[in-house]
């Protein structure tokens, strides 16, 4: 067998490109850790844009404080409660709708799934969207989170496209051995479609945790159901109102400037509490995001 001898070009290719992805991985980083330094850094420092790079004055007050901010933990309840309960029912819904679709003796079964397909490119509008929401008491109400997340298209595809690629004597011995679609759907489809809906499971999860348009839209007649991100973009209105006081010649008191000095510490310590949740998630489920999404891509 021959072996091959590297050249001075391949070392300096594997140098290069070892270095391209290291200062890549840096700049993805960075905003993590300079939005971490200035929610430990001294508040005054902060303020002022002093904190770059290192820390100074280190000190944990912040997220202590953190504890006293109105309606904070019911944001988070909110929030939290909305990712669980809506990447449940969206996981759920992808796997039955993309195991239906896959049935040749389903009744219209292609013209319903390019009905579904179609709403992936096809839509109303915001008006007439928030129209339907209010018409259907969906508006001020927390099932306004979940029930229009329910299906998506796309994951549908994903599960459809896993299933196929499963192989399909396997229905049909449990259908001999007398099954119904629910025994085969239940114990066979579902536990071989867990990399396929791990990987939905993050895309629904990821999507649910930052979304805040809806709240911002849907919800604006009870603030008891804002979510996090609604929270964190009230904060940052409020700071950015008070700087165009201030640009524009008008007046503030020191208990405006102290406000706003409090509101910034509380965007990057609410922005950080917000992140970081949603980062946890990928190192464990990271195994089955990549062997889904590869396998559900193999067939269209």
């Amino acid at each position: 067998m021959k072996i091959y001898k590297q050249t001075f070009g391949d070392y300096a290719f594997t140098f290069l490109n070892g270095l391209f992805f290291i200062l890549f991985t840096l700049l993805c980083i960075f905003p993590f850790y300079y939005l971490f330094i200035n929610t430990i850094s001294d508040n005054t420092l902060v303020a002022r844009g002093l904190i770059n790079f290192v820390p100074r004055n280190i000190h944990f007050d912040n997220y202590v404080s953190l504890l006293n901010v109105r309606d904070i933990f019911q944001a988070i309840w909110i929030t939290t409660a909305r990712t669980v309960l809506g990447t449940i029912a969206m996981v759920l819904a992808s796997a039955m709708v993309g195991y239906l679709v896959t049935q040749q003796k389903m009744f219209a079964r292609k013209f319903i799934y390019r009905f579904i397909i179609i709403t992936m490119y096809f839509n109303a509008g915001l008006i007439p969207w928030y129209l339907n929401m209010s018409m259907l008491g969906l508006t001020n109400n927390f099932w306004g989170y979940i029930i229009p997340a329910i299906v998506q298209p796309f994951n549908i595809i994903l599960v459809k496209t896993y299933i196929e690629s499963i192989p399909g004597e396997m229905e049909e011995s449990a259908f001999i051995d007398g099954a119904g679609y629910f025994v085969v759907f239940s114990r066979i489809i579902l536990p071989l479609c867990k990399p396929i809906l791990a990987t939905i499971a993050v895309f629904g999860a990821v999507g649910h945790w930052n979304s805040f348009i809806d709240s911002l839209i849907l919800m604006k007649g009870d603030p008891r159901i804002y979510t996090l991100q609604h929270k964190l973009y009230d904060y940052l209105n409020y700071s950015s109102d008070l700087g165009k006081l201030f640009n524009q010649g008008g007046t503030l008191t020191g208990e405006d400037v102290a406000a706003a000095l409090n509101n910034r510490v509380v965007q990057l310590t609410v922005a950080m509490v917000t992140i970081v949740p949603i980062l946890m998630v990928y190192p464990f489920m990271q195994r089955y995001f990549q062997k889904g999404l590869m396998l559900g891509a193999v067939k269209g």
